[in-house]
């Protein structure tokens, strides 16, 4: 669990306060947070699909000019679609395997970014890569990244 100074750091990132737990997950060589992980469920008890989340200013601004530049279908149309769609399965199974046994009631649902198939937000996608998962499109992300010249990933 976040300690207060980070929670109060994650709410000046996102602009807003977290709606749920959270745990940063990846940090900047200077400690500070670029990729939170959210529980399953807000603290009002909705079901949160986004289970990575890029909070990383920096990244963050670089990720959303690539998706402002058309991004998604890019690389939705890069990606091989069986791999993508592994991709949301194990996505799905590991946000699945975090609510615990005995609960009732709605889950979140999807995969990467709470869809189903293809390319809905870039940033999730990076975002999991980032964190250790194995996503082909955070992979395509990061390759465009490094090719406009940003800095290596974290």
């Amino acid at each position: 669990m976040p300690t207060d100074d980070e929670r109060a750091l994650v709410e000046r990132l996102l602009g807003r306060p977290p709606l749920g737990a959270f745990e940063i997950v990846v940090r900047d060589p200077d400690g500070q947070p670029i990729v939170i992980v959210n529980h399953p469920f807000l603290d009002d008890g909705r079901p949160m699909p986004t289970r990575y989340w890029l909070v990383g200013a920096d990244l963050r601004s670089r990720v959303g000019t690539l998706e402002s530049e058309g991004g998604v279908r890019a690389a939705e149309a890069a990606v091989d679609a069986t791999e993508l769609a592994d991709a949301h399965r194990l996505y799905a199974a590991e946000r699945e395997a975090a609510i615990p046994a005995a609960h009732e009631g709605p889950r979140p649902s999807g995969g990467v970014g709470g869809t189903r198939q293809g390319v809905k937000c870039l940033h999730a996608h990076y975002a999991w890569h980032l964190a250790g998962g194995d996503d082909p499109v955070g992979r395509w992300v990061e390759a465009q990244l490094l090719e406009e010249g940003a800095p290596d990933r974290v």
